[in-house]
């Protein structure tokens, strides 16, 4: 057997790389941004008082331009989707048949660093580019014409009933298994294993769209369709039907409480030109929107906000020392004492975050008064922790995507590993003074201090359309604020912790 040893290097700040030396303690910029959100708090319930316009937003609809339509185009659409088709098959060719190299091979690099991190990115700060990019969405639908040619009479898809019930639990399933791979598997950055994995998973997500629907499993099923819509909600952009004609074929329960259709991709591609929008709108205007809302979703937003977090946990001395600390006691059973703590880890740390979710939900229906509104309290401030979620992912993504995706210059001249120069980028060598540790944690923190910022005020204008009182909801807040100010804290002392890997 062997022991689970922690290799520290102290002298790193999580995440950064470098040495830095904060030019104050840390306990002051823990207080420091612990009261800057409680601060905004205190703004945000005076001048926030009641409810105009939220059910509304400024929208200009780049359809009504030349260049806009032609995003939109036929040609440029089927352009992009063979172009994401091909990108797709070549990583998982590249994982089967290229060198084992992670950093000779396309696959680690194309997987958990343009498309988790910077995907992510994207779709939170532009838009859901993946609803267009989706290279299973893409290959079904393919699929699915040429099987219409065929047999013109028929479908792919069984078209079963999805169980209302169901909600979204095959995709928080499915995510589960992804962070479980991405934090605990010791094989995730061999190609080999990332291509089977991404055939694995192609085989799962065409059998839910046969027995469900393509878009149907999308919306329900399809892991990161469901997180990557979630950031999008963030986005300035979106995709709206204007025409509620569209949405009487439409699988899917797409219109809102207000009877409007908004980012629902089947009625979207089923609309007439002329009744669609490609919209600019305010950052966060989507996660407002009076939408019904399944627990099930609330579970995935809490696991996004949990895996993330964890993640950085694992890197810190405290988890090391936790890990030594249990270790004995698993290496009785197995000697993959290390992977089975942190795979516990994994389990727990969303049922913590759960917990203490609902805690602080049953906290605002008391002091409401409201004891009967528990499950609406649930349900109904989860869409503002996404700007946290999202906030912490790019704190602790942020350098690792500046330096670590420059290797996809050389990687795309060389893709299997063989020793090609097709672009003539093989000989790029990776630029790490890009970006220094100063600038990644004074960036991180403004990113956890911004994010929780807005998630105060997604909660105080929820709360407001909630209880239609400003006194009510300014009350209902005061667990929240403890909530999110905790948070904060907790992020960045993750993130100021040295890299501690076990």
């Amino acid at each position: 057997m062997s022991l689970i040893a922690a290799s520290v290097v102290p002298a790193y700040a999580h995440g950064f790389g470098e040495r830095y030396d904060l030019p104050l303690p840390l306990w002051m910029y823990l207080i420091g941004a612990g009261a800057a959100v409680a601060f905004s708090f205190v703004i945000i319930g005076l001048l926030l008082r009641n409810t105009p316009g939220l059910h509304g937003y400024a929208r200009l609809n780049l359809l009504q331009w030349p260049a806009g339509r032609l995003l939109v185009h036929p040609a440029t659409l089927l352009l992009v989707k063979v172009a994401s088709a091909l990108a797709f098959l070549l990583v998982i060719a590249a994982g089967v048949y290229g060198v084992q190299n992670p950093n000779e091979n396309l696959a680690p690099t194309m997987v958990w660093v343009i498309w988790w991190v910077g995907l992510a990115y994207v779709s939170a700060l532009v838009g859901n580019l993946w609803a267009l990019l989706n290279p299973w969405k893409i290959i079904f639908s393919w699929k699915e014409r040429l099987f219409r040619w065929v047999n013109p009479e028929g479908t792919l898809s069984f078209n079963l009933p999805y169980p209302r019930w169901l909600g979204v639990w095959p995709g928080v399933a499915l995510f589960l298994g992804f962070a479980w791979v991405e934090t605990v598997f010791p094989g995730s950055a061999r190609p080999l294993n990332l291509g089977l994995l991404a055939v694995g998973y192609s085989l799962i997500t065409w059998a839910g769209m046969v027995l469900f629907g393509k878009h149907v499993w999308l919306r329900h099923g399809e892991a990161f369709s469901i997180a990557f819509a979630f950031l999008a909600r963030f986005a300035p952009t979106e995709v709206r039907v204007v025409d509620s004609r569209a949405c009487e074929q439409c699988s899917l329960a797409c219109q809102d409480k207000s009877g409007e259709c908004v980012d629902c991709y089947e009625c979207f591609e089923a609309a007439e030109p002329g009744r669609r929008e490609v919209n600019l709108r305010p950052f966060a205007a989507g996660l407002l929107r009076d939408d019904e809302r399944h627990l099930s979703q609330v579970a995935f937003v809490l696991l996004m906000l949990a895996t993330v977090t964890f993640d950085g946990f694992t890197a810190t001395p405290a988890w090391a020392s936790l890990v030594s600390a249990t270790s004995p006691f698993v290496l009785a059973y197995t000697e993959q004492a290390g992977a089975v703590v942190t795979s516990l880890g994994l389990a727990l740390f969303p049922l913590i975050f759960a917990a203490l979710y609902v805690y602080f939900a049953i906290l605002m229906a008391l002091s409401t008064r409201a004891k009967g509104k528990i499950g609406t309290m649930v349900t109904a401030f989860a869409y503002s922790l996404i700007p946290i979620a999202l906030a912490y992912h790019l704190a602790h993504f942020l350098s690792f995507l500046l330096i670590q995706g420059q290797l996809i210059i050389p990687l795309a001249s060389d893709p299997f590993g063989y020793g090609w120069n097709v672009l003539g980028t093989a000989d790029y060598r990776i630029n790490i003074a890009i970006v220094n540790a100063r600038f990644a944690w004074f960036s991180a923190v403004a990113a956890i201090v911004v994010g929780h910022i807005i998630a105060v005020y997604l909660a105080h204008v929820t709360a407001l359309r909630t209880f239609g009182s400003h006194r009510l909801a300014l009350r209902s807040q005061y667990p929240m604020l403890v909530l999110m100010v905790g948070y904060t804290v907790i992020s960045l002392w993750i993130l100021a912790q040295p890299i501690t890997e076990v």
